[in-house]
């Protein structure tokens, strides 16, 4: 009864830690939707020019500014996807943690887990239709779907990788 009481507690302590970790990163992701187009764009080009800054040092043969310049406003839109991206596969990997511990497994769980990913997407790029100078698209929703299925394959291959090597050591410890 005591090892039950031990590993219910440890389910709930891992859903409460995704959980508050999902409510920050829900925070953090309609923080940035709410920001107005110009605002959201100066962010996202600052943040590419600190990039082309960085492979510049590591280049070896420094750009001219100009150069830099235009790297900056060709990278800015992948890199904002890729933030997008990014932003979501968290969000796969969170709630699938919220969830895995309460014996969902499978389909159901990685079926539930992409249409809560694709359900926030949709309610994110809802939000951002009243905010100045911003848009909602269903190409951002797919996107930011596929970083979910991304975080939930992530944390299946690591679940993979971990049985495989308990069963590695536990071949050992027999030895």
């Amino acid at each position: 009864m005591g090892n039950s009481i031990g590993e219910r507690r440890g389910k709930q302590a891992v859903t409460l830690v995704a959980a508050l970790l999902l409510s920050l990163l829900y925070y953090t992701i309609f923080s940035f939707s709410g920001q107005d187009a110009e605002t959201s764009g100066s962010l996202s080009l600052r943040i590419s020019e600190r990039c082309v800054e960085i492979v510049n040092s590591l280049a070896g043969q420094p750009w001219t500014r100009t150069v830099m310049e235009d790297m900056a406003a060709y990278f800015e839109h992948p890199i904002r996807k890729l933030a997008h991206f990014s932003e979501y596969a968290c969000m796969g990997v969170l709630v699938y943690w919220m969830w895995r511990p309460w014996r969902m497994r499978g389909r159901r769980l990685y079926g539930l887990t992409a249409l809560w990913v694709f359900v926030s997407a949709a309610g994110d790029e809802f939000h951002q239709l009243f905010v100045p100078g911003r848009y909602g698209s269903f190409a951002d929703v797919l996107l930011d779907t596929c970083g979910g299925i991304f975080g939930i394959v992530f944390c299946v291959m690591l679940e993979r990788i971990w049985a495989g090597c308990k069963k590695w050591l536990n071949k050992k410890a027999r030895r």
